[in-house]
């Protein structure tokens, strides 16, 4: 779902123009991104499953994306925004952020606590889309054609006549980094 979360950054950043894309797309990949020194610490991890590939992982990220670890990221993005670009900006920052959550929770198996650490053993939460691998492709698929379309008519609609060049190459690039994430993913 790396590429679908980019696909949701690009379909706000058409409903928000105050705020940088940059800050969406990296706001999509928060969890993401809160894992690596967790993983490089040997505190979560990545397990292939039979050769891997798309969907093919075990993930063990008992912090960065329990319910409450997923929901304290999103908040202090928020408020790290909010100081920069404002309350509305910062409140938009942290939904996006929780996106990343609500995405995993439709595609993963079921890998995701409740709390940090998996404290309380409570079931854990996942509803195994990606047993479906054709199925959850074409939804991430979807999720990045919509954003390319938000994207790219946003760019052109808010443009000027002088710039109307500049924004069809912004709107293209867009589209094709969206479309080289979801090479990736599927290679992955």
């Amino acid at each position: 779902m790396f590429a679908g979360h980019f696909g949701v950054a690009a379909a706000i950043k058409s409903k928000t123009p105050e705020l940088p894309l940059w800050s969406l797309l990296a706001s999509t990949q928060l969890l993401d991104i809160a894992f690596i020194p967790f993983s490089l610490a040997g505190v979560e991890s990545m397990e292939p499953i039979g050769e891997g590939g798309y969907a093919r992982m075990l993930i063990y990220a008992f912090y960065t994306h329990s319910l409450v670890g997923a929901l304290l990221l999103s908040v202090v993005a928020a408020c790290l925004a909010g100081g920069f670009w404002g309350k509305k900006s910062g409140m938009i920052i942290g939904l996006v952020a929780f996106s990343h959550w609500m995405l995993d929770l439709i595609v993963h198996r079921p890998d995701m606590p409740i709390l940090p650490g998996n404290l309380g053993n409570f079931p854990l939460l996942g509803f195994g889309l990606w047993e479906f691998v054709s199925v959850s492709f074409l939804i991430e698929f979807l999720l990045i054609a919509t954003g390319s379309y938000f994207y790219f008519r946003y760019a052109i609609q808010t443009s000027s006549p002088k710039r109307k060049g500049k924004s069809v190459v912004a709107g293209c690039a867009m589209t094709l980094f969206l479309f080289l994430c979801l090479g990736l993913d599927a290679f992955l």
